[in-house]
């Protein structure tokens, strides 16, 4: 919970930028085709070593210009839950990582590669989509594996770029995402039962990409 209100703060910082970021985007063409950027949610996770609820999460997106409307991407992923993903805010999502009632007997490691395609709208607000076929490994507490499996994760964006420096190489994009995952199999009984209670969907995640263009 502490990530995600820090990751709110700067949302509101954002805004101070926002408007001269308009400029910006018009100023700077298509000079750097490439971009690469990160979730700066992950670096959170840094320092915290073996912590129950340390999601170990890696993410990297590289990404392509087509023209000034157009992107498309690879996105690379890798995360360890330690509960159910389908938990809400409204379901009491903080009480529910306090209580430890709704973890796992174990871990689920998740890793894919996928692909993005991101659309500018309205000067920096853009909409993107992005589609990440997932290989899972169930664990135990002992990082002992359990059963492999497969699910197919996709997610649905909203935000803004805002590109600094003189050449408006360094970007950042707050946005707010939903997530819906299908063709979730082969997952361990006990795993399953807790799965079961919540939703195959996640909505009104908050977060912040960094990134640099080439």
């Amino acid at each position: 919970m502490k990530k995600l209100l820090i990751i709110g703060f700067v949302f509101c910082s954002l805004n101070v930028w926002a408007q001269g970021n308009n400029e910006s985007l018009r100023n700077n063409a298509t000079d750097y085709k490439y971009r690469v950027s990160f979730p700066a949610i992950i670096l959170a996770n840094i320092g915290e070593g073996g912590e129950r609820t340390n999601t170990q999460h890696i993410e990297l997106h590289v990404k392509r210009e087509l023209d000034s409307k157009n992107i498309i991407g690879i996105k690379l992923a890798t995360w360890r839950l330690f509960q159910p993903m389908g938990i809400q805010w409204w379901d009491g999502l903080k009480d529910k990582i306090d209580s430890e009632t709704e973890f796992y007997p174990g871990y689920l490691r998740e890793t894919g590669i996928g692909i993005s395609y991101q659309r500018m709208l309205w000067k920096g607000l853009f909409a993107s989509v992005e589609v990440l076929p997932q290989y899972k490994t169930y664990l135990d507490l002992n990082d002992k594996k359990i059963a492999n499996g497969f699910k197919l994760y996709t997610s649905y964006h909203l935000g803004y770029h805002i590109a600094f420096g003189k050449k408006k190489r360094i970007f950042v994009e707050p946005q707010i995402h939903c997530q819906n995952w299908m063709f979730d199999t082969n997952t361990p009984e006990e795993f399953k039962q807790l799965d079961n209670k919540w939703k195959s969907y996640f909505l009104f995640e908050p977060n912040l990409y960094v990134g640099i263009k080439f």
